[in-house]
């Protein structure tokens, strides 16, 4: 693909679809905005070696920059948005990137389907099918494979967990079994979650040995770490 074609940030290159990649996305790449905050969230804290459990993989963005910025051992990508997974994976292919697993799944607190809904603004597509503040239109449904956490958690052995999944992050953790997790990334959405949903993501990364580290967090996006 020629160098035309494409917008680069933090050294990614992303194919300029124009399906993809809406006006203000398109705006934050260029101006090196998009997913700031949680990229200055990872950039010095996964390091090599890593196996990296990422909900919520978008474009590609966060996992192309703990892949090749980062030299994570592996990372392996839940999205439910099918319009994001081939993207995602031209996103993977174009910069080289071969250490990347994608899956067009959900990962929840137990096995089953769910139904997703794809908003116009792709960015406020969530399971959630009428979120307080957003007005965004419905565009299509999806219902979607959930993957139970502790089975995914089993196979895949992370010891890194980066979440943005619009909400969903107030139930997940429950009864999740976090064994070996030494960092965890997540954007909290307390607009819908409210205090006990964002309390309880705190509980669970508390028993998982984590502690919030205020370093590295900021606004919306907090880190937690062992033995910081």
């Amino acid at each position: 693909m020629a160098e035309a074609d494409t917008i680069k940030c933090r050294g990614i290159r992303f194919p300029d679809d124009e399906d993809v990649l809406n006006p203000r996305i398109r705006r934050a790449l260029k101006r090196r905005n998009y997913e700031k905050t949680e990229a200055e969230a990872v950039r010095p804290h996964v390091r090599p070696g890593d196996t990296v459990l990422e909900l919520g993989g978008g474009i590609g963005f966060m996992s192309s920059i703990m892949s090749k910025g980062c030299g994570a051992d592996h990372v392996h990508v839940y999205e439910p948005n099918p319009t994001l997974i081939p993207y995602m994976k031209e996103v993977h292919a174009l910069n080289g990137i071969k250490n990347v697993t994608v899956n067009h799944a959900i990962v929840g607190p137990k096995k089953g389907t769910a139904t997703f809904y794809q908003r116009e603004n792709m960015l406020t597509s969530s399971l959630e099918e009428n979120p307080k503040t957003i007005d965004s239109p419905i565009v299509a449904t999806h219902e979607i494979e959930v993957h139970n956490i502790n089975t995914v958690w089993t196979a895949i052995k992370p010891n890194v967990l980066v979440c943005d999944i619009e909400g969903a992050e107030a139930d997940l953790f429950d009864k999740a079994k976090l064994t070996g997790l030494r960092l965890a990334v997540i954007e909290i959405h307390p607009q819908w979650i409210g205090e006990a949903g964002t309390r309880r993501v705190f509980d669970a990364m508390h028993r998982a040995g984590l502690t919030y580290f205020p370093k590295a967090s900021q606004r919306k996006v907090v880190v937690f770490k062992k033995d910081w």
